[in-house]
């Protein structure tokens, strides 16, 4: 994952610096994309302090392991003041202990597969995209089954929760509409929505509950 970042970024111009503890994936990738890497263990100072830590804007941990992009990531912060830390979370549940740990955006790899995965069935009407920092909301969105009976309705008679806030909607032919109370819902459109985990059972009841 480190690599393809790394590639990725590279391509749009930005300045980049690996650290890799295995010597081997190190070879490859100073064959490939020249000496931008270092061998060394990310969770210790010295390897941070060669590899210029204190020059980035951005550190980014994406190891396999939940606990080393911790370490790395607090260190970059604290020790080297970097601005701002992004991690990779393998685990979900150790989610909030990064943020409360004071990491500035935490990707969870789990959730991120999962979004795509919940997708692509067709019997799933609600898709995490993702959660808002700093609060107990998030996005979601809710696909509209053809036998829900706000189909036909305008969404101003849909008995939205009012912890949920609908954002837009996109319809089964592409178009993209700002909903208003008069917004018409059909069959196959989704409905984006800012919601809160308690109430995500009630908006997605409201938006395909059976007639």
């Amino acid at each position: 994952m480190g690599y393809h970042l790394a590639k990725a970024l590279l391509k749009s111009e930005h300045e980049v610096f690996i650290i890799e503890r295995s010597s081997l994936k190190s070879e490859t990738i100073r064959e490939e994309l020249g000496s931008l890497v270092i061998v060394g263990d990310g969770c210790e100072e010295a390897v941070l302090k060669e590899a210029g830590t204190s020059r980035a804007d951005v550190f980014i941990a994406a190891t396999g392991a939940d606990e080393d992009n911790l370490v790395a990531c607090q260190i970059a912060k604290h020790r080297f003041q970097v601005p701002r830390t992004i991690s990779i979370i393998n685990n979900p549940n150790n989610e909030k202990l990064f943020v409360e740990l004071g990491i500035d955006v935490c990707v969870s790899s789990t959730d991120i597969i999962l979004s795509h995965i919940e997708e692509e069935l067709p019997a799933h009407s609600l898709i995490h995209f993702m959660a808002i920092r700093g609060s107990n909301r998030e996005v979601v969105g809710i696909r509209i089954p053809p036998d829900a009976a706000v189909v036909g309705r305008v969404l101003g008679d849909v008995p939205i929760p009012e912890d949920s806030l609908i954002s837009f909607i996109l319809k089964k032919d592409g178009t993209l509409m700002v909903p208003d109370s008069e917004a018409v819902l059909g069959s196959g459109d989704e409905v984006v929505a800012i919601t809160t985990a308690d109430g995500e059972e009630a908006l997605r009841e409201a938006l395909t509950g059976a007639a």
